[in-house]
């Protein structure tokens, strides 16, 4: 029977030493522990909200990001037409260039053969002069010798003075 029921001493001194040991612990213990577990909570709530804001700057910075890159693809399509546009420019005047070029020289060449053909009927009609006087030179000399070889020598330098 006494083992099922323990003396009122015993019992007072238990539960006094539970009371002063829960104390205590309240005092020393729970208090501290709480105050660990709110701080913790906190910090996660913290975290997760900047965990919520940073998620919200990286979509923010994600949309900037493709935002950029739709603007650099533009600009770059923008740059290439026009660089392509100059290109076609350049080669256009060039032909352009060429043409004038080419145009020039063969204007140049049309004159220098003018020219050359000029000088050439010239040189031709000195040369001409030189022979008709030479043959008429050569005329009068036989003349003065001879009436009838003159007629001959003359027919005979008229056709052999035939250039033109």
């Amino acid at each position: 029977n006494m083992l099922l029921q323990p003396q009122f001493g015993l019992f007072f001194w238990t539960l006094l030493l539970f009371i002063i040991f829960f104390l205590l612990l309240r005092a020393f213990a729970w208090k501290p522990i709480l105050k660990a577990l709110d701080e913790r909570e906190k910090k996660i709530a913290e975290a997760l909200k900047a965990a919520e804001i940073a998620e919200q700057k990286a979509k923010e910075i994600q949309a900037k990001n493709e935002e950029l890159l739709k603007q650099a693809r533009i600009e770059r399509e923008k740059i290439l037409k026009e660089a392509n546009e100059l290109k076609n420019k350049i080669i256009e005047e060039a032909k352009a260039n060429a043409q004038q070029e080419a145009q020039k020289i063969l204007q140049n060449a049309k004159q220098q053969i003018e020219q050359e053909r000029r000088e050439a009927i010239a040189e031709i009609k000195t040369y001409v002069g030189d022979l008709v006087i030479e043959v008429a030179e050569k005329i009068l000399r036989e003349n003065l010798k001879n009436d009838a070889k003159q007629v001959e020598l003359v027919k005979k330098y008229l056709e052999t003075a035939k250039l033109n």
